[in-house]
């Protein structure tokens, strides 16, 4: 699965799928062209041999899945991450003081979002496959922004834990949910582009977030409540009237998707089983099949690799702001100043992913950011007195983090063949890696600013 060296994912069949082993074809490099008897004419094959639909093309049908499934997702999924770290940028108009948060009190609020988080990342990814996506992932997303309305509204630190808590709650099945959603549409020679596209959506939200909040935070003592309450409120607000439209909006698996045709929709599930391997749709997942995932030690080993990536990450995201705000900026500006560095790691993003994908090649794609988000967190612990310095090793650290990171799932979830072990795979993964977001929660603490901003 993890192939080094010359050896691409490609080049090494799926881990198990959830009906037979099934090793993927080799890949040509061109498409081909032949005659069918079924359909009495020329019809193109894509280059896994597989015959297309006779009135479109591999290319058009996939430019039409692209459009139905990534653009939903991303919204999603920047949304949910939004209301996540959103508290980071309220930290920035009053919150700690209005809330009378002392000692680690503000860090434990944020780490008692991932408790149900964790737990919860398995069986919400099993309702997902039961319930359909629209219902279970829109629904989630209407809860979650009903909860950060009331999170502008807590009076006090129990309510801020208990918001948190019911946050974490909700938000635990959109990422690996939407990560399990869409690599059951793509090949894995297609999906890293894709993948990354849907990851960025994290740092469009916490360049969104910056704007946003350095908008919202102008509304300061608008009918008596201070900044931060209204970024919760209104940010929350406008996730759950999205919610209401992506219920009709938000893709099913290929096998049930109506705005396909039948060929089309045989099309795909053929491609995707030339690919990967039968993907057992058809049949509910069973405590066997959850055990029978667990016993390939690679699955344990995807979780470790994403553990070891979400502690920066969220290291970043939660405490950005409260890093530039050391350089002695105002609130408005703070946020302003945390928007580049989101914006670049969304950049460098997109090339790695178009790379990995163009060369077939995941290992090397996911460290090269690493070390460059090493070479940030190099400066900043070296650096003290050189704030344009400092300032940017902030985007090396975002460029690095959240562009390993997607290369990183898309290279564990493509080679878990078939709906089940997806399913659970990639949920541990996602819900396993998050107990870094614990350890993140506590990698500023208040007692710790003069050494930070030294």
């Amino acid at each position: 699965m993890f192939g080094f060296g010359s050896q691409t994912e490609e080049d090494v069949s799926p881990i198990n799928s959830d009906v037979d082993r099934g090793t993927a074809p080799k890949e040509t490099a061109e498409y081909s062209h032949s005659y069918d008897p079924n359909y009495g004419l020329s019809v193109e094959r894509d280059e896994l041999n597989v015959i297309c639909p006779p009135h479109t093309t591999e290319r058009k049908l996939m430019a039409k899945v692209d459009l139905r499934v990534i653009p939903f997702l991303c919204i999603l999924y920047l949304l949910a991450f939004l209301d996540r770290v959103n508290v980071a940028n309220a930290r920035s108009f009053s919150l700690v003081d209005d809330l009378h948060l002392t000692g680690v009190e503000y860090n434990t609020a944020l780490t008692i979002f991932f408790v149900p988080y964790i737990i919860f990342e398995i069986p919400s990814n099993i309702l997902l496959k039961k319930l359909k996506p629209h219902i279970w992932l829109s629904g989630c997303m209407f809860m979650f922004g009903v909860v950060s309305v009331c999170q502008g509204l807590v009076q006090n630190y129990s309510g801020l834990l208990a918001t948190r808590f019911f946050l974490g709650l909700f938000e635990a099945g959109m990422f690996p949910g939407c990560f399990y959603l869409i690599g059951m549409w793509y090949q894995r020679s297609e999906a890293q582009r894709r993948y990354s596209f849907f990851f960025s959506s994290t740092t469009l939200a916490g360049a969104f977030g910056g704007l946003l909040a350095s908008a919202i935070g102008k509304m300061d003592g608008m009918r008596g409540y201070h900044g931060w309450r209204w970024i919760f409120i209104l940010e929350g607000v406008l996730t759950s009237v999205i919610s209401i439209t992506f219920f009709f909006l938000v893709p099913s698996f290929p096998e049930e998707a109506k705005w396909l045709t039948e060929e089309e929709r045989a099309y795909i599930k053929a491609r995707l089983q030339a690919d990967q391997g039968r993907s057992a749709a058809e049949r509910k997942i069973t405590r066997q099949d959850i055990g029978r995932v667990f016993k390939d030690y690679k699955v344990i080993l995807g979780g470790f690799m994403y553990f070891g990536m979400i502690v920066p990450a969220y290291g970043y995201a939660f405490f950005a702001p409260t890093i530039i705000a050391t350089y002695k900026y105002s609130a408005i500006s703070t946020q302003l100043h945390s928007v580049p560095p989101w914006a670049c790691a969304f950049g460098f993003a997109m090339l790695i992913a178009f790379g990995s994908d163009f060369t077939r090649h995941r290992f090397l794609f996911a460290i090269v950011p690493i070390c460059v988000s090493i070479a940030g967190f190099a400066i900043l612990i070296t650096v003290h007195h050189n704030r344009k310095l400092e300032y940017a090793a902030l985007f090396l650290v975002a460029m690095g983090a959240y562009s390993a990171m997607p290369v990183i799932v898309c290279w564990f979830n493509m080679n878990l063949g078939g709906h089940h072990r997806r399913s659970v795979g990639s949920a541990w993964q996602v819900g396993f890696g998050n107990i870094g977001g614990i350890i993140a929660t506590y990698a500023f603490l208040s007692t710790d600013a003069p050494l930070v901003a030294e």
